[in-house]
């Protein structure tokens, strides 16, 4: 009985240690799938992921080519695409209700800006994230469900780049491309009930917004003197029409 229940334990133990070396190699398929499964009910937009890496055991990884179409009835290829994140991870929480990511740290993303002064591709992008989160808030326990939930100590997002396409008269697109200062974004969902993942995507998204608008209102101002003589009073107007449309909330 003693040598049985032995070759249980080591049969048990094996099998153990198989899981953990298999969830490893596939945890990245497993969080990849997730991203696009549900990254679209947050934006109500096609989301897509290039590839996702992440030890269980070290809790670093790396995500690359994370993609956040436009809503309709843009035409740009994308809103915002992230070039590569890398993100460190408490491993003890992987597997409790709420995952502590100790950094997440975002290089070479792009950012588009198309559209007018009401209607544009960003403003729609957050209305839909605070849709969803309102909603989410709506519903009662029972069918929520237990979800995950979320501690980022730190965020930070730098070298983006931004593309202007502001349908705007005797402007068109003479605003180049600019570049965002560094965005950082610290203690979310440091309290009890921590963050969930659409209020995450949800205040990132409303950061980058936020520094948009006086970065393309400073590019602009550097425009060639006869593209701003053509613009007349477009472009004092647009600056101030974005800047309170997307000024953020205190």
């Amino acid at each position: 009985m003693k040598k049985a229940a032995l070759l249980v334990t080591v049969v048990v133990v094996l099998a153990l240690i198989v899981g953990v070396i298999l969830l490893g190699s596939n945890l990245g398929k497993v969080i990849k799938a997730g991203i696009e499964t549900f990254g679209p009910k947050f934006t109500q937009t096609a989301v897509t992921v290039e590839s996702v890496e992440l030890s269980p055991s070290t809790g670093t990884g790396t995500v690359k080519g994370l993609v956040i179409a436009n809503p309709p009835p843009y035409t740009a290829p994308f809103a915002i695409r992230l070039g590569e994140a890398s993100l460190t991870v408490d491993p003890g929480s992987l597997m409790s209700d709420k995952i502590v990511v100790k950094s997440v740290r975002v290089i070479n993303t792009e950012v588009t800006l198309e559209g007018g002064l009401k209607d544009n591709n960003l403003k729609q992008l957050l209305a839909n994230l605070q849709n969803f989160t309102a909603a989410e808030k709506s519903k009662p326990a029972e069918e929520t469900g237990a979800q995950k939930k979320l501690q980022v100590d730190e965020f930070v997002l730098s070298g983006t780049k931004v593309n202007v396409k502001l349908n705007l008269p005797g402007l068109g697109a003479a605003i180049p491309p600019l570049t965002l200062p560094e965005i950082r974004l610290t203690h979310l969902g440091s309290g009890n009930e921590g963050i969930t993942p659409g209020e995450l995507t949800q205040q990132m998204i409303n950061e980058i917004v936020t520094q948009v608008i006086p970065a393309v209102a400073a590019q602009a101002g550097n425009l060639p003197q006869g593209v701003l003589d053509k613009a007349g009073g477009a472009l004092k107007n647009a600056t101030q029409g974005l800047d309170s449309l997307f000024k953020k909330k205190n």
